[in-house]
Parts: structure tokens; sequence; C-alpha cells
């Protein structure tokens, strides 16, 4: 026998399907009173419940089905529950927080009959669609203008109204749960977060619909992200179906339904309102020209099912559904693979051809002094600035650490991404990447951000049940992971026994958590140098071997690295430490090496660096020198007073006006 999923999908391979339309706007028409709303049950309720159209489901259920069944008897093949607003967080409004999950049950129960009853009398199976709204609060925008790292709700507390919302709707029979007019993609993967924890836990899975809600012809949702930013932050969840509803017509969403068909495997849900709103609020749309704009969605194969939302009605869906009714449904992409893809605002992919990926270090309260003390003063706002400058000096992600005894890390942590998130000049460019030895602030991480991170880092240091035990939850939270080369025998340090934490991890991952291979991130440990010991001449070359092996052998993972504890032994000596980085760097990009965590703007360029410092860090990094410590701390101090200018060399200014030309664009 199908599940669900197998059975819808079945019939998306074959044609388009049909959701209905607003529910809302069927209300309105039905001119319902307060007495109508409150009816027996709710007559001595406090609070006025006129405009509560989810309570209707428990005071006015006849109604509620007929609805139901006049978009399906208009040709609807899915229908959505009456549960827009039913989370106890938008009931609050009305002092009914504490109907939160009968409502859903009991609404889930109106639709199911509804679906039922169309079914028997049609003979074509009908579904149903728990319908779960995005709430009046927001995860990534603060209500307060004054206090932009304030929220007036947590994604804890969001997951659990979600939790209860969808249990409500799968105790009353939903074959799908749609995540729906998602303003907020942090909100988005809350709700995903709950359904994904419900299905592991205690129900039989069943497909997941989202939808988008772009609000302008900028492109963006209320929170900022671009339509393939958010198809990002929510592929996690596997939904069969995503797509865009709400703010806008068809013809204003076409662009962005164009954009989202290219960028998923996932089939294309559509739903917009009937034209925009005129000056009274009201839709003008008719059924005539909704179907036109639809139809010619159809022809040219952007979507999979479609429907209607506001001022949308049973006439709009017969047009709909008479309209692409032999149009051929659009075929998912078959993407390329190889790809990691992040996002802040804005999509970022790292692939095949990608240049070496900057991962700004300077936002580490451990590796940053300025950082540290803004941070330790409760200068928040000021510490904004190291993060801006990082991004401006080239960094493509942040790597945000608030590991130190003297501070409560996740209330840090929570505080500085939050503020990240309100300040477009930074969330708009970088993914973050949540750095933490202690778990609880990585989670509080990935509990503030829309966008898909990255978690740095997780290990076998505490065994194979710690480590799956933090995969699983950062899978949950759809982030990509670093993996470090550090097992219960501790850290790696020869070449084989890096490779082989490695690929033990990465078949851990793979084979009992199911990530994505395009997700993993190796850390094979760049450790100092230079220290006089000799047992650390070969560190370098060890993560530079262990890295083309591992690239070699592990499909889809990619390499990182810390590249300020390479110098270590030279702290104080700038020019000499980027020179090693710059050298260093070199060699391990062409074996292999992804993205590393840098102080991004201080990076030499390898052609760059006077010629016998160049080849004294290349003696160093590749062991080929006993006494290269000692030459370079002699070749530091008969250079001292040429500073960070050591690292330079003038010669292009002895080249042709173009060749200057074109070296001043470079740097």
């Amino acid at each position: 026998q199908k599940s669900v999923e197998e059975e819808i999908e079945s019939v998306l391979q074959e044609r388009i399907m049909v959701l209905d339309g607003g529910m809302g706007t069927m209300i309105q028409q039905h001119a319902l009173s307060e007495e109508d709303f409150r009816g027996h049950e709710f007559k001595d309720h406090s609070r006025p419940l006129k405009g509560n159209n989810d309570l209707l489901s428990i005071t006015q259920p006849n109604i509620i089905c007929d609805i139901h069944k006049e978009y399906l008897l208009s040709g609807a093949d899915i229908i959505e529950t009456n549960t827009f607003s039913s989370t106890r967080v938008a009931q609050a409004d009305y002092g009914l927080e504490h109907l939160a999950y009968r409502l859903n049950r009991v609404s889930a129960q109106v639709a199911r009959k509804a679906a039922n009853d169309v079914t028997a009398q049609t003979g074509i199976r009908r579904y149903v669609a728990g319908a779960m709204g995005p709430t009046n609060r927001t995860l990534s925008v603060s209500p307060s203008v004054e206090r932009p790292d304030y929220r007036n709700i947590t994604f804890d507390e969001l997951v659990e109204a979600y939790k209860e919302q969808a249990k409500g709707l799968l105790d009353g029979g939903v074959d799908i749960l749609l995540v729906e007019t998602i303003f907020d993609t942090a909100n988005a993967k809350a709700a995903i977060f709950a359904l994904q924890t419900l299905f592991e836990e205690e129900y039989a899975p069943r497909p997941i619909f989202v939808s988008g809600t772009i609000v302008d012809k900028s492109g963006r949702t209320l929170s900022g992200q671009t339509g393939e930013a958010f198809v990002i932050s929510v592929s996690h969840s596997k939904p069969l179906c995503i797509g865009l509803n709400c703010a806008l017509g068809a013809v204003e969403m076409r662009p962005f339904i164009e954009t989202i068909g290219k960028c998923t495997t996932a089939y294309v849900i559509c739903y917009p309102n009937a034209g925009l709103p005129n000056t009274f609020g009201g839709y003008d749309e008719t059924p005539e020209v909704t179907a036109k704009h639809i139809k010619n969605f159809a022809l040219d194969g952007l979507v999979n099912i479609v429907g209607g939302c506001c001022g949308t009605t049973p006439a709009h869906i017969r047009k709909i559904a008479e309209a692409v009714k032999f149009c051929k449904p659009r075929v998912p992409p078959s993407l390329s693979q190889g790809y990691m893809l992040l996002s802040g605002l804005e999509p970022f992919r790292i692939g095949p051809y990608t240049n070496f990926v900057n991962i700004g270090e300077r936002c580490n309260v451990a590796g940053s002094r300025k950082f540290a003390k803004l941070i330790m003063a409760g200068n928040y706002e000021e510490a904004l600035s190291v993060a801006k400058s990082q991004v401006e000096m080239g960094a493509q992600v942040l790597d945000i650490n608030m590991d130190d005894g003297m501070l409560d890390g996740p209330a840090a942590m929570t505080r500085f991404c939050n503020l990240i998130s309100s300040e477009p000049d930074i969330a708009k460019v970088v993914p973050l990447c949540i750095d933490s030895s202690n778990f609880s602030v990585i989670e509080a991480g990935l509990k503030c951000c829309q966008g898909k991170c990255i978690v740095n880092s997780i290990s076998l240091k505490e065994g194979e049940e710690d480590f799956l035990e933090k995969a699983k939850k950062i899978k949950l939270h759809g982030a990509a992971v670093v993996v470090m080369a550090f097992d219960e025998m501790g850290q790696a340090t020869e070449t084989e026994t890096k490779i082989a934490v490695c690929s033990r991890a990465y078949h851990l991952l793979v084979e009992k958590v199911h990530f994505n291979p395009n997700d993993i991130i190796f850390d094979p440990n760049i450790l100092t140098i230079g220290t006089g010991m000799e047992e650390h001449n070969l560190y370098a070359i060890n993560f530079i071997n262990a890295t083309k092996t591992i690239k070699e052998t592990l499909p889809g993972a990619r390499i990182s690295g810390g590249l300020s504890n390479l110098s270590f032994s030279f702290r104080g000596m700038d020019a000499i430490r980027e020179a090693m980085h710059g050298v260093f760097l070199y060699h391990a990009i062409k074996c292999g090496m992804d993205m590393g965590i840098v102080n991004a703007g201080n990076l030499p360029v390898y052609d760059d660096i006077h010629k016998e410092l160049l080849q004294l860090c290349e003696n160093l990094i590749w062991n080929k020198d006993p006494d290269a410590t000692e030459k370079l701390l002699h070749y530091a101090q008969n250079h001292a007073q040429g500073g960070r200018r050591v690292v330079q060399t003038d010669e292009w200014r002895k080249s042709s006006v173009e060749e200057r030309l074109e070296y001043a664009l470079i740097k």
C-alpha cells in the first residue's frame, strides 16, 4: 500500500493539482456577528471574538464544512484546514491559547469529513492539508526600534506552539502539513523542527509543504531573505512541495516562482492573491483573469500545485482548475550535485570552481582582544563594527565565538546573532559560522539564524553516541557542520590518523544520520610549526597530505582549518605570520583546502611575498631546513623596521602601465 506522500507524488507526476482558495474571503461573505463567532460555549468570554475565524470550526462547524465542500466541488484536490491562526501564540490575542490543540483537531476533523464526503461523491481522492501560519511574532525582527537585539518570542516557545498545533492536526486526520505564508524563515524553521521531532518521536511522517511570502517587488520576505536563500534555509526538511503564497497577485509573483523552480528539486506550489488589494483592502481580480495568469504559469512549466489565497473564491478555483486541466506539470530539474549551499539573506554556493572561502575570525572573544573587550563591556552594538570590518575586508562567512568563562555563552551568542540579523550590511552578505566548544552555545546560535549556517564544530572526542546525538540536532536545524580530526584517543597529528578519524566520522554522518555529504566540512587540524620541537616539524605537511586524501576518498566533503594556529610560535611578528599563511594556503588550496578561518584582508598573495622570506617559509612548512625557525627569527629581527611591508614587493612598479593597472585592480 502506498503512503500518502507516494500517492500525492504519483498524481503530481501526471498532472497539476489544485489547492483551494481563501477561507477568510468566504467567511466574510457570511457576514457573521459577534454572537455567531461566540456560539453558546463562548457567550460569556471576556474578550471580543469576532474576526477569530479559526474559532468558527468549533462554533459554526457547518459553515466551515460547507466552504470546504464548495472548494472541493469547484475542482480542488487539496483543502486547507481552518487553522491559519490556531497556535497558542496567535490565540493569546483572544485569550483562547488553552484551545490551541482542540482548535486544530476539530478543524482537521471538519476538513476531513468534507474531503471524505466529496471523495465518495465524485470518486476522486481529495486530501487535507493542515495549515500552519506564521504566528504574529517573529524570530528575526525586533518589535522595538530602540532594541534591535530584542525578540518577543524564542525559538523554543515557537517549537512548542507548533508541536501542539501539529499534534491537533495529525490527530484530526490531515494528510499534509503546510507551513505557509512565511514572512520570517526562522519561524518556518521552528515549525519544521517541531514537525521533524514529532515524526521521529510520536507520529508516522506526513508530507511537508512549505510556502513563503515575498512581500513586494524587491523579491524578499519581510525578514529580508531572497527566494533562493529561503529555499536553501528550509530544504533540509525535504519538503514534497515548496513555493509561494499571499502578498502578491499572480503577475507580480511570477518572477519569484520562476526563481524558486530553478533552485529546488521539490514540486512547486503557487497560490497568489486575486491581484493586489484596492484602496479599501479588497480584491478585484476576476476568476477569469486569475485563471488566465495561472494558465500561463502552467504552459511555461513553472508549477505543480496551484490555488488561491486572499480574495479568491470557489469561482476562482473552478476557473483555475479548468485552465490547468490539460497542462503538463512542471518537471523538477536535476540540480547539479556537489555544491555546498549556505545562506544569510542571500544564497552562498560553494562548488567545484569556487575560490578559497574566507571565514572571518575576528568575532571571537578568544581570538580578538578588541572584540573580547567590547563584548565583556556589554557594548554589542560597537562589536558589530568588527563583523562589518571583516565583511568589508573580504570575509564570505563570519565565525562567531563567545567561549569565555566570564560570559553567559548562550545569552551572548543569541544577543550578537540577533544584532547581526538586524544589520543588513552584514546579514545580507554572509552566512554565519556558529563556533563553540559548548554545544548549548551552538544551539543558541542556531535558534536565532534564519539562514543556513555552519556549526564549528563537533568531534568524536566523547565517543560515537555523543557525536551522533549532536549531529542529529545540527541536521534538524538544517546547518552544515565542521568535524574536527579528534577522537577518543585525542587530537590527530599524523597524516594517516587524520584520514582515519575523518573517514570514520564521514561514514557515521552519511550512513547513520543521513547527513548530506555536501554539508560536511573536515578540519584535519592545522597545528603549530616552528616550535623548536622536532615532532612538530611535519604538522603542516601532514595537514596538506591528509587534505588531499580526504578530498579524493570522501565525496562531497570540504576541508577547512584555523590558519592562525600554524604560526603561533611567531606571535607578535605579524609580517612573518602573514607570509607563512600565504605560503601554506598556496599549497593547501592546491591539494583541496576549500575554506579557512582567517583574518580577512591580511592574506598576502604568494607571488607578492619577498623572495627571501618566501623561501624561508617554504623551508619551514616543508621541513627542508632544520634551522628554518632560527633563520625566520633572524630575518624578522633584521627587517623589524619594515613592519608589515616585509611581505610586500614593489617590483610591480617597474612593470608597464597596463600591468600596473592590472595589479592595482586586483589588489
